[in-house]
């Protein structure tokens, strides 16, 4: 169950940091066969170590490791969980003016928990580099990345019974993997999902025909019950956030509009946080918010008022005018600021420098202070 006080970080940020280009570097020459897995880490450990410093000089009370360890923001976890594999599919992701790669992944047996998964031992270096008085987040995709999106659930039928055996072993494993990282040490975790922004658009798109909606209520309903299975019975110190994304590629994004067709499900999920997305019209306004709050009086908002897709700097005034606007529905105790989402979703990065990220961050501190306190 939330708990007042639990995050209480009015400056925080989504998770991934753009990548040095010796770590790019690195990255192909380990994926052509050219340097060992030891010489990778090397540099992925020496870069982590570097960000970790700049997070701190940032002002973060709760830093990542940038997601340095991944290819992509949710693949590379979704893919090392048992009964799961990784495959190239035809078509490239639906981005708009982009094409991504063509990696994804398929069910090939029972779901479980792989607790020899690689983010254990990334997420052992991290924690082990942290200052005291830092906390260590640490992100993972969300299980609805799998419940009836991008192919990755078609096969169910040829490892389960039923429907509802294969969302009780999804759960299970998320439960065993959080419970994982928790004996780990880990006492904040983020779970990011796209989802949910793929579930307005379709919702949106089917408003006038209750026929057409009913699959996509379904999805949203199996996705609340996994969710909220996974993480029941954790341990009470255990602060659980997400991340609901629009998608996050190369500046570009996948779906739009507000949150308004699924307030309703986001208020059912039992997480601490929720970062929203509120950089840009396509956003919505702040009148979903009144459903997470009413159902969970002590979650807090993590507003992202601030693109992580361009390095142009907001207004300040604009930016609080904003938050002002939040604080008539959530206590302002209960706001905090980001920007929208990580700065690269994916290895490749948005469409500015790493000095941009930086500007941007202070510009998020700077606002935060003056705001929220």
């Amino acid at each position: 169950m939330t708990q007042a006080g639990k995050l209480n970080y009015h400056f925080d940020q989504v998770g991934s940091y753009l990548r040095p280009e010796n770590l790019k570097i690195a990255r192909e020459q380990y994926a052509n066969g050219d340097i060992s897995k030891e010489d990778l880490l090397t540099v992925q450990h020496a870069e982590i170590k570097k960000l970790v410093a700049q997070q701190v000089a940032a002002g973060l009370k709760a830093v990542t490791d940038g997601e340095f360890n991944r290819s992509w923001w949710h693949l590379d976890f979704l893919g090392n969980l048992g009964g799961f594999e990784f495959y190239d599919q035809v078509d490239s992701y639906k981005f708009h003016g982009e094409k991504t790669r063509s990696t994804n992944i398929r069910l090939n047996g029972k779901v479980h928990a792989n607790l020899k998964h690689p983010f254990f031992e990334d997420f052992d270096y991290l924690k082990r580099i942290v200052p005291d008085g830092i906390e260590v987040k640490q992100t993972i995709p969300s299980p609805s990345l799998i419940i009836n999106r991008d192919q990755r659930s078609d096969a169910w039928a040829q490892y389960y019974d039923n429907w509802s055996d294969f969302l009780d072993d999804l759960a299970q494993a998320y439960h065993d993997t959080l419970q994982q990282f928790y004996d780990l040490g880990a006492r904040y975790i983020q779970l990011d999902d796209t989802t949910w922004a793929y579930l307005i658009a379709q919702l949106n798109a089917y408003r006038d025909d209750p026929v057409g909606r009913a699959p996509f209520e379904q999805i949203a309903a199996d996705d609340v019950y996994v969710i909220n299975k996974a993480i029941a019975g954790l341990p009470e110190d255990l602060k659980l956030s997400t991340h609901i994304c629009r998608g996050n590629f190369k500046s570009t994004y996948l779906f739009e509009g507000g949150y308004q067709p699924v307030a309703q499900y986001l208020g059912q999920l039992n997480y601490d946080a929720f970062f929203l997305e509120y950089d840009n019209d396509r956003s919505g306004d702040f009148e979903p918010l009144k459903a997470i709050y009413n159902n969970r009086p002590n979650v807090e908002i993590v507003l992202g008022l601030l693109t992580s897709k361009s390095a142009d700097l907001e207004s300040s005034q604009e930016v609080i005018a904003r938050i002002d606007e939040a604080a008539a529905i959530i206590p302002r105790s209960q706001l905090a600021l980001s920007t929208q989402c990580g700065f690269s979703s994916t290895e490749e990065g948005n469409i500015l420098t790493i000095a941009d990220q930086w500007r941007k961050l202070a510009l998020v501190k700077s606002i935060a202070d003056q705001a929220l306190g």
